[in-house]
């Protein structure tokens, strides 16, 4: 055999070439396309919640990044991102101006542009095997979020794809491995979608009759991901004893920053609503309640301290007849920190300091300043925030007698670990305390879907109290009762059962997530290595 058969005989296993496998969408088509994946990636999140856009968003994406150059590829991943998050992120402007809103939205969407760089990266992988293009896309997208939920200063996981699926069959995932598992079965839809697509166009070019099979096939299993999540077990009602628990929502007088020129306003909203709960149960009108939720800034001015802060919480505590869960601002532990805490305000004895929770991951520019220096050549509004709030150090397990709550504060329901922690930690009931009041609905509404979650996630019932909505219960099984409206003064009472067991994605915690962007940096060398292969021509 001459050199020349042994290359011919040796040719066609050689892996094959990104420009004989086909090329990537014109510009002209694929700049349009990633606007569109954004567009539709933010109607599947709350308020619009049309969550079977979140696929349809992916795929749009992956198909315009598909067989680009890697620069290419992050540019389209870039547009994804401004349309995403520019209007999913409007309500950070609402009172602080352009600025820090144009800086986070730009910040995040140097993440997608990220995503669309390894997206064209691992073309050559979908190419050799496009049943491997919807994994891969599954993959990159937790990939994806496991660093933007941790980098920089902590990471900022609003806007997952897992929390498009509060309405969704999807939602019922969480059980079993989280929100990283939610964000790859919306990912992996999106990946079958552009590869039903991708492979009938492709049939149809070459003129193969049955063409219409190529898509069908992807696309039925796209529908049978979706049935199959039905199928997924998760708790309904706990088994566990019952408990009433009320939820204040006071309102503040105005919404804006300056609502905490008004704390002694907003605490007498909280203190008088409660009161009027207690009114009507001591006419027999409302059930009594075993606690009672008030949210986070319900008290700005720090009750252990300022002895006319903590009477009136004390009168309301003595009125209703049950421990008051308060979301307060403390002062200290030293000279210019203070704290945002949730602390367990009992009748008859006043604070339970053996039950107080100090947030454990303050915002980065809106409760602390790091590198306040440099911060301040970017905007002098950094100083706005003059004293920085410090993080606790332990879960917010608080034990309230009738119920052990699992507490978080505002953003940190966004977080895996520290809603998993409270749950890990004993809790039955989780309750989110927030103060929306520097927002709006939408941001609202945003933040429920995220409780809708990790009700399902840990199998707990769980709560979220707002400073002006919306305030609600959710179900283990992820259904809201009782929400409020926004900028209302509410007051709103239910009996829930505890439960004290643990889902698998509880006992799993971070592996699902460990395993998946495991397989999407194995995903990113592999492409490397075939890469590499190509750029060899045999002869």
């Amino acid at each position: 055999m001459t050199t020349l058969d042994r290359d011919e005989t040796h040719t066609p296993a050689a892996p094959p070439n990104p420009a004989a496998a086909g090329r990537p969408l014109p510009l002209r088509v694929a700049a349009p396309m990633a606007v569109a994946a954004g567009l539709a990636l933010l109607l599947a999140f709350p308020p619009y919640g049309v969550w079977p856009l979140a696929p349809v968003g992916v795929a749009l994406l992956a198909a315009a990044a598909h067989r680009r150059r890697l620069r290419a590829g992050a540019g389209v991943g870039f547009l994804t991102g401004v349309a995403l998050f520019a209007p999913l992120l409007a309500w950070t402007n609402l009172h602080t101006g352009y600025l820090p809103w144009v800086l986070l939205s730009l910040l995040q969407a140097g993440y997608l542009a990220l995503l669309g760089a390894a997206t064209a990266w691992v073309s050559p992988l979908a190419d050799r095997g496009r049943w491997q293009w919807p994994a891969l896309t599954g993959l990159l997208w937790v990939g994806q979020e496991a660093l933007r939920d941790r980098a920089p200063f902590g990471g900022f996981p609003w806007g997952r794809l897992a929390f498009t699926q509060d309405d969704s069959p999807l939602l019922r995932l969480a059980a079993l491995g989280g929100a990283p598992l939610v964000t790859f079965a919306v990912a992996l839809v999106g990946g079958l979608l552009v590869t039903a697509v991708w492979r009938g166009w492709a049939a149809r070019r070459a003129g193969r009759p049955e063409w219409w099979t190529a898509a069908a096939v992807p696309a039925a299993v796209a529908v049978a991901v979706g049935a199959v999540s039905l199928l997924t077990p998760v708790a309904s009602a706990g088994g566990g004893s019952a408990v009433t628990v009320a939820i204040v929502q006071g309102n503040v007088p105005r919404l804006g920053l300056d609502f905490n020129a008004q704390r002694q306003a907003v605490l007498n909203n909280h203190v008088d609503a409660t009161l009027e709960l207690a009114a009507r149960v001591a006419s027999g009108a409302q059930r009594q309640p075993d606690m009672v939720v008030w949210p986070e800034n319900s008290s700005d001015i720090d009750p252990l301290r300022n002895p006319t802060a903590g009477a009136r919480i004390s009168q309301a505590a003595d009125a209703i007849r049950a421990p008051i869960l308060v979301g307060a601002v403390l002062l200290g532990p030293g000279p210019g920190q203070v704290r945002n805490a949730g602390i367990l305000w009992r009748p008859g004895t006043g604070a339970d300091m053996a039950q107080l929770y100090t947030k454990r991951h303050p915002v980065p520019f809106a409760e602390y300043v790091p590198l306040r220096d440099i911060a301040r050549m970017v905007s002098d509004q950094v100083d706005l925030i003059r004293n920085d709030f410090v993080p606790g150090s332990t879960p917010g397990v608080v034990r309230a007698g009738p119920a052990v709550l699992g507490d978080v504060i505002c953003f940190e329901v966004a977080y895996d670990g520290l809603v998993r922690d409270t749950v890990t930690g004993g809790a039955q009931l989780l309750v989110v305390q927030t103060n929306n009041a520097t927002f709006n609905a939408a941001e609202a509404r945003q933040q429920l879907a995220m409780v809708r979650l990790r009700a399902v996630e840990h199998g707990r019932p769980a709560l979220m109290a707002s400073t002006v909505g919306v305030s609600g219960f959710v179900a283990p099984d992820g259904r809201v009762s009782d929400a409020t409206g926004f900028n209302t003064r509410e007051v709103v009472v239910r009996q829930l059962r505890l439960d004290s067991g643990r889902t698998l994605a509880t006992r799993l915690g971070w592996w699902p997530e460990v395993a998946l962007a495991g397989l999407a940096v194995a995903a990113l060398v592999g492409a490397g290595v075939l890469r590499r292969r190509q750029r060899v021509v045999p002869g």
